[in-house]
């Protein structure tokens, strides 16, 4: 069995562009039974708009998230192979990677940073992918091509217990701490025994497995670990987080744990959740060409549209902080007008210049705007920007006060919550802080009428934006009275505590 260095290449760039606006059957199929039933307005509004975006993303063939994630490559080599190829296996993997990130047809978001410690310079091409190989028999390549969203990733655990102590209270205490910059509903992974990076990797692993618990919870005789399984799941969807912690039935669509042998004196435990984007592909190459890919069919899609009737519009030219003190947390409004964008590097760069008495950039005017924390996928054709949802609002809780006090910003606008002396600063400005679905980035970006780079463009996705939008869809996440939608994780993990 020859295998062609160019039929790797064409594989991993095909299955890397179909992951990022096709989601798989089986998430579609466990998102539409979670919106079905549930019985929480707010998070059966955010089901709905994560699955009317998956639609979308397909049927346009464009991005499903901003975050296009970091590419994650599990490959397992048939011993029997032979190779037609110039470039070692990585290299091969990495071209693939370059080619679809860089594709001008759905060119993907560059998210990776080379020089981690120091200059954290953009690579430009997504490229390296975190590349896992295992050498088998047979004479394939079987591979999984996943790409993890950071919002996801930034929330893995890991602890050593004690051989006596539970697993099942560990997960339930340490799953409030994620807070809902995860985008569940999702997928929760664990695994269980071996050695620290073991753990890590089985728990990385085992969200790459379809979902299949409503299965398993028919089994007659299940396993202990399926029968654990399916007594997690039901725990922490009891939690009542919620999608986007929003409250609400469904937080998890699936546990997955995977365990290894492991000394007599440990038991390692990592756990790592999957997004709302759950991206993931299995195929195999052989010496027949390059891989074929699955069809789609669309009619596992259910029959929704967004209902702008729960909506409250808003006119942002005109509004006021006497307006805002109106809005209740868990009002969904539709925002018309300007706003602003700014990330972590961005806001890290305004403070610079704030602090070195600099003032804003000349054509960066905050005043009496919403400030939104993303970074959009770049536009193609006809497109005013790509895909542009939000990103997680707590990483921007240590600017806060200064932007507050030195912009006369209204508010901010990102997903998951907002720490509790960032409620009080939003509290004592008489601010807001609204929520975008994650998981929504190309039905948001149809809200967005004109793009404009304003500043730090150099910076690339990170570089700030004025954004006019109409009918963007959002939710009051904190009011002006410092109510905090998301207050419930503060409960839970005085509960558990």
């Amino acid at each position: 069995m020859e295998i062609k260095q160019k039929q790797v290449i064409q594989s991993v760039a095909n299955a890397l562009q179909y992951i990022s606006y096709y989601h798989a059957p089986d998430f579609i199929k466990a998102m539409a039974n979670a919106h079905e039933k549930e019985t929480h307005q707010s998070a059966k509004n955010a089901i709905a708009q994560i699955l009317i975006n998956s639609k979308m993303a397909a049927l346009g063939q464009r991005p499903m998230c901003q975050d296009t994630g970091i590419v994650n490559i599990f490959v397992e080599v048939g011993m029997g192979i032979t190779w037609d190829a110039d470039l070692s296996l990585d290299d091969m993997i990495n071209e693939g990677v370059r080619q679809a990130y860089t594709n001008p047809e759905n060119p993907l978001r560059a998210s990776i940073v080379e020089d981690p410690l120091f200059t954290r310079t953009n690579t430009k091409d997504n490229t390296p992918a975190v590349i896992h190989t295992k050498i088998v028999k047979g004479d394939k390549l079987n591979f999984i091509v996943a790409a993890k969203g950071c919002g996801s990733e930034n929330k893995a655990k890991f602890t050593v217990l004690q051989p006596d102590e539970s697993l099942t209270d560990w997960v339930l205490k340490t799953i409030p701490t994620m807070g809902a910059g995860w985008c569940p509903p999702g997928i929760i992974g664990i695994g269980v025994g071996g050695t620290a990076e073991k753990a890590m990797l089985m728990a990385k692993q085992s969200l790459m497995d379809s979902i299949d618990i409503a299965d398993i919870a028919k089994k007659p005789n299940p396993s202990n670990i399926e029968r654990l399984r399916l007594d997690l799941m039901g725990k922490i969807n009891d939690l009542g987080i919620g999608a986007q912690g929003l409250g609400g039935l469904t937080t998890v669509l699936d546990v997955k744990i995977k365990d290894y042998p492991t000394h007599a004196a440990s038991q390692p435990v990592a756990m790592i959740p999957n997004c709302a984007a759950t991206r993931h592909l299995h195929f195999s190459v052989d010496d027949t060409g390059v891989a074929e890919l699955p069809e789609v069919d669309m009619s596992i899609y259910p029959d929704l549209e967004m209902d702008y009737s729960q909506y409250k519009q808003v006119d942002l030219s005109t509004l006021t902080r006497k307006q805002m003190s109106d809005w209740n947390i868990g009002d969904t409004l539709l925002l018309t007008g300007t706003i602003i964008t700014g990330r972590d590097a961005a806001h890290l760069r305004l403070k610079k210049m704030l602090d070195s008495g600099e003032g804003l950039p000349k054509d960066v005017n905050f005043d009496n705007k919403f400030i939104y924390y993303v970074g959009p996928v770049d536009a193609v054709g006809s497109e005013v920007i790509g895909p542009a949802g939000p990103t997680t609002a707590t990483r921007m809780d240590k600017f806060t006060d200064m932007m507050l006090e030195n912009t006369n910003i209204l508010g901010m606008i990102g997903k998951a919550e907002r720490g509790e002396s960032t409620t009080q600063s939003i509290k004592k400005h008489k601010a807001s802080y609204l929520i975008a679905v994650g998981g929504a980035a190309y039905l948001i970006s149809k809200s967005i009428k004109k793009a404009k780079k304003i500043a730090f463009e150099d910076m690339g996705m990170e570089a700030i934006y004025e954004l006019e939008v109409k009918d963007m869809p959002v939710t009051v996440a904190v009011d002006t009275q410092g109510h905090n939608i998301h207050s419930i994780f503060q409960n839970i993990q005085v509960k558990y505590n």
